[in-house]
């Protein structure tokens, strides 16, 4: 019974369990009162979910609530809504809001909701000094105790009847920042301020300026006095006393410094005056300056002092600023409106002044050394005062120039540039040298003693006809060079050999060769050259013409072989000929007298082998047959039979036979005639016979010629 009742309960259950549906329509997020909030006012951000149940039934509720994606509240409820609730607004609650809610596992996200709190907190500026003396400084801190970082803290420095000075200082990880401030010399009275700033969604939003802080500032020493004696109506040679002076609180490490524009006149130490005296001139007109400095603080006071011309200044007349050498030269120093003074005249040297006469006016004759500046000086109540410089140029004639070519030799390679250098050995500079090419002007140069000039169009035309000018600023006018006349060389071109007779020469005949060039300037060397392993240099020789002739006497063998001419002149360039090949042979009647002596050796010969067997075939038939001779005829009349009728008789060349068995030579046969002086080869026949004691010997001729092969 218990366990059917128990059955039924589970039944029931699961049937309950089954009845349980619901979905999540949607979540909304909003803001009360708005999702703009001042600063300092109540908030609240409200999560509602929208849930369908297919009955009724309780759910709990899990709520979330998260800013810029970071989690700020919690709760759980069994309403379909939940409250975070901010009592008072500050601007870092500013962001974007979004709600999440879990029941019985499922979740619903709403979208996110911006937020402003509008406003920042008044920051809070504090400074570590109250009272500072001039050159000290003073530092500031500024904090926003409820803002949140990154943040920007601008300081600002208040000074009366002025724009405040403003210093900005970005914070990244605190709500404060720090500023130290340098107090300068003239800040009697300071005031400073600050303010924060931080970026929002719509641009930068700035915080209310914080307490005003007052610092009190304390001069070390006032202002310095600076005073002139005679303070005005003052004339050269005036004498002007200045008095530069302060105040200090303390004495020690006080310095005055007198200047004039950057320039330092005077200065002392640990002092509070000083004083410094001149005797006026017009160029001590200007502004004078008065510097007190201690440590890092300093003043100034200025004054202008105008000083009144006592007379101006002297000019100086020469009768000629450009003369020649030994003519007279007059130099007058005078003052406008005044007569009376200390005149002197002097030249202007590196080493300093050179006076010349202590007078107004000078009269000398010139050479060149007397060339340079020339000024006057005139002296009135012990004022001096300078005349401008004058110029003054003495002029010794140019020699007749030269005209040469800078390499030295007067010729020229056809189109190669021609470089002339145009000299004068006297004459006071600057010289104007002018070069012609014929009666054309190719060029003005000038220098003081040479000019060069590059003609780089020369033809075969520009034989001659240069020359050049000179002239300087002396009376007696242009000299003018001799006229240069320069070669024109014309390099060699197409050179070429031929030979008499060509191709085949007999041994001991003469040959001639020829090699020509198509163009070049005379004289050319001409070389004849065999090609071997190595280069052999033949003949060489110099002809004032295009071509020359060669003759090689008595041609030998050896001679034979590849020739080339090479042709060159003072362009000093070598051209090259094409190859040729002469062959060295036998003479006609050298090759007779080889063939006569060939033909006799094969007549001799014959005779021997037709007595050889002659005088066999008779001992054949006599008494003797019947020993051992009857046996060798056979093999003999056999191996005859067997042999070619040629076989031995004539050997072209240098190819030979030679008989292996033992045999004779015969050194009384005719060899020919002589032709060691026509430097052939000779020609050597050897004949065997026949052993008639030595029954295995065998007839053989041999024969040997030695040279080129047309000798058979």
């Amino acid at each position: 019974m218990y366990l059917n009742l128990l059955v039924i309960f589970l039944q029931c259950s699961e049937l309950y369990a089954q009845g349980k549906v619901f979905t999540f329509n949607r979540v909304e997020i909003k803001v009360e009162p708005s999702d703009k909030v001042k600063n300092g006012a109540p908030m609240s951000i409200i999560c509602h979910a929208d849930i369908s149940k297919n009955t009724y039934f309780q759910l709990k509720h899990n709520f979330t609530f998260l800013k810029d994606g970071k989690l700020v509240f919690m709760t759980m409820s069994d309403k379909e809504d939940a409250r975070y609730a901010i009592p008072v607004a500050k601007s870092s609650d500013t962001g974007e809001y979004e709600c999440r809610v879990n029941a019985d596992g499922k979740m619903g996200f709403s979208k996110t909701i911006y937020v402003w709190v509008a406003g920042m907190t008044k920051p809070i500026l504090t400074a570590d000094k109250k009272e500072v003396s001039e050159g000290e400084t003073v530092k500031l801190r500024c904090e926003l105790p409820e803002e949140v970082p990154p943040l920007e803290f601008i300081f600002r420095k208040i000074k009366t009847n002025s724009e405040p000075i403003e210093k900005r200082v970005p914070e990244q990880n605190q709500n404060f920042s720090e500023m130290e401030y340098y107090v300068e010399a003239g800040d009697n009275i300071l005031q400073f301020d600050c303010f924060g700033k931080r970026q929002v969604k719509s641009g930068w939003e700035s915080s209310q300026h914080s307490n005003k802080t007052l610092v009190t500032v304390k001069e070390p020493f006032i202002k310095p006095t600076l005073i002139t004696k005679p303070s005005n109506n003052i004339t050269e040679g005036d004498q002007i006393e200045f008095e530069c002076s302060t105040v200090a609180a303390q004495m020690h490490g006080i310095e005055i410094i007198f200047q004039k524009n950057r320039t330092i006149l005077n200065s002392v130490r640990d002092k509070k005056f000083l004083r410094y005296s001149i005797l006026a001139t017009q160029e001590d007109s200007g502004e004078y300056l008065c510097k007190v400095e201690q440590g890092a603080v300093s003043k100034t006071t200025k004054r202008n002092v105008f000083v009144s011309e006592l007379f101006p200044r002297p000019t100086l007349y020469a009768s000629m600023t450009q003369l020649d050498e030994s003519k007279d030269l007059i130099l007058n120093c005078s003052i406008n409106g005044l007569r009376r003074a200390n005149f002197s005249i002097l030249r202007k040297s590196s080493s300093g002044d050179i006076l010349l006469k202590k007078s107004r006016i000078l009269a000398i004759k010139v050479n060149v050394n007397d060339t340079g500046s020339y000024t006057c000086k005139a002296e009135v109540k012990g004022i001096t005062k300078e005349s401008k410089p004058v110029r003054i140029s003495v002029y010794a004639p140019v020699s007749k120039p030269t005209l040469s070519v800078v390499s030295g030799s007067p010729e020229v390679v056809l189109g190669k540039p021609l470089q002339l250098i145009c000299h004068s050995v006297m004459g006071t500079p600057p010289i104007t040298f002018t070069f012609y090419k014929g009666d054309e002007i190719k060029k003005n140069v000038t220098n003081d003693t040479y000019a060069t000039f590059l003609d780089e169009d020369i033809g075969l035309s520009d034989n001659g006809g240069y020359k050049c000018d000179a002239r300087n600023n002396h009376s007696s006018g242009v000299k003018t060079s001799n006229i240069l006349n320069v070669t024109v060389i014309v390099p060699i071109r197409d050179a070429s050999l031929g030979s008499v007779p060509y191709g085949e020469v007999e041994v001991g005949s003469d040959t001639a060769f020829l090699c020509s060039v198509k163009e070049g300037s005379w004289p050319i060397d001409f070389k004849f050259f065999k090609k071997t392993d190595h280069e052999v240099l033949l003949h060489e020789v110099r002809e004032y013409s295009d071509r020359t002739i060669w003759h090689k006497k008595t041609m030998k063998r050896k001679d034979t072989g590849t020739y080339y001419c090479v042709a060159s002149n003072r362009a000093s360039v070598n051209v090259r000929s094409r190859p040729i090949t002469i062959s060295v042979i036998l003479a006609a009647w050298q090759k007779g007298v080889i063939a006569a002596f060939v033909l006799t050796a094969m007549a001799g010969a014959g005779a021997v082998a037709l007595w050889w067997f002659l005088r066999k075939k008779k001992k054949a038939k006599g008494p003797s047959m019947e020993m051992s001779g009857s046996a060798l005829a056979p093999n003999l009349a056999s191996e005859k039979l067997t042999r070619p009728p040629s076989d031995g008789n004539y050997y072209s060349g240098s190819g030979y036979i030679e008989d292996n068995e033992n045999h004779m030579k015969s050194t009384d046969e005719s060899k020919g005639p002589d032709l060691e002086s026509a430097e052939v080869d000779y020609t050597e026949v050897e004949v065997s016979t026949l052993d008639p004691h030595r029954d295995s010997m065998e007839n053989r001729h041999s024969q040997r010629i030695y040279g080129h092969p047309d000798a058979t």
